[in-house]
């Protein structure tokens, strides 16, 4: 998103063209074309390819398969209604340039039925590689303490709908090793980091995909000059940093999960999974999203760190892997 107030209310959603009152759609003029940036990765392939990526997507869909409440939630994420739009966009010019298509993290906006059949229906006979968003496995949209075991209470149902493993996962694609890392409540565990190990072991150049950038100070400066200084919504920023995230400062007893300074607090696994990841010299670089805006800074000697904006704003990015 362009890092503004609104790429920070939680997210973001979408619903559809079709659902919105023909006054509100006759008033907004004709859909921007896609737009998408261009970047070339050197990474040793063993012969050049492209990949178009997208990333925040926010698809906002429900029926009377979901609960009063879910679709009360859905009428009111109703910002972006182009996404669906936007996303068939870039499938369409993917498979028209060959590409590879990447989606890092909040294809949906909130898991509901309708949601995940239209996952289901766009991966179908689409050649897609996926790491996943927060709003992957969000319920309600921030009614609840996001962890481990919130998420369990839709992963099975939502994996089902994905085409590839949401918590980790690698593929090869012309000698680069691609792989997804699922960091979408700002940390990496250990059983991750032994696995990502593993895929240093094949040798292969790697370029990883997750949904939460990791931090770099630049990044750091970029998104809190955005959010008035509240927090910075990047995993691995220094405890020094988090411990003075301004974001529900003031939680209601009981309540205090919804303090950013909490919800992004790094821990010990995340902090030894990153520094070890910057030694490694394979890694040549991370596509993420979140943010809802692009920005590119160096992780490593090695590799940059690209972060897409979101494909709800009509944004995507090309990138030619050389």
């Amino acid at each position: 998103m362009n890092v503004s107030r609104r790429i920070f209310l939680a997210g973001a959603g979408a619903l559809t063209a079709a659902e919105l009152p023909l006054p509100a759609l006759a008033k907004r003029g004709p859909i921007p074309p896609l737009k998408v940036e261009a970047f070339e990765i050197p990474v040793g392939a063993a012969k050049p390819f492209g990949a178009l990526q997208v990333s925040d997507t926010h698809i906002v869909r429900v029926d009377t398969r979901d609960d009063a409440r879910k679709m009360k939630l859905a009428a009111g994420r109703s910002f972006a209604p182009f996404a669906e739009h936007y996303l068939d966009e870039a499938i369409n010019l993917a498979k028209t340039q060959g590409d590879l298509l990447l989606h890092t993290g909040d294809l949906i906006d909130f898991v509901s039925a309708a949601n995940l059949d239209l996952v289901e229906a766009h991966f179908a006979g689409n050649d897609w590689f996926v790491s996943a968003g927060n709003h992957e496995f969000s319920q309600y949209v921030g009614e609840a303490k996001e962890d481990a075991a919130y998420k369990r209470q839709s992963y099975d149902r939502v994996q089902a709908a994905y085409p590839n493993d949401l918590t980790f996962c690698s593929r090869v694609v012309n000698g680069v090793n691609f792989v997804s890392l699922d960091d979408v409540y700002y940390n990496v565990t250990e059983a991750q980091h032994a696995l990502f190990m593993k895929e240093v072991e094949k040798g292969l150049p790697i370029v990883l995909l997750c949904h939460v950038p990791f931090y770099g100070p630049k990044l750091y400066d970029f998104v809190m000059s955005h959010t008035g200084n509240k927090c910075a919504y990047v995993t691995g920023a220094p405890l020094g940093l988090t411990s003075t995230y301004r974001g529900d400062a003031n939680p209601p007893p009981g309540q205090e999960w919804r303090a950013r300074s909490v919800q992004q607090r790094t821990d010990r696994p995340t902090a030894d999974f990153i520094a070890w990841l910057k030694e490694q010299k394979l890694l040549k670089a991370i596509l993420c999203g979140h943010l809802h805006d692009y920005f590119q800074e160096r992780f490593s000697p090695t590799a940059l760190q690209y972060v897409c904006s979101a494909t709800y704003k009509g944004h995507a990015q090309r990138l030619r892997f050389v």
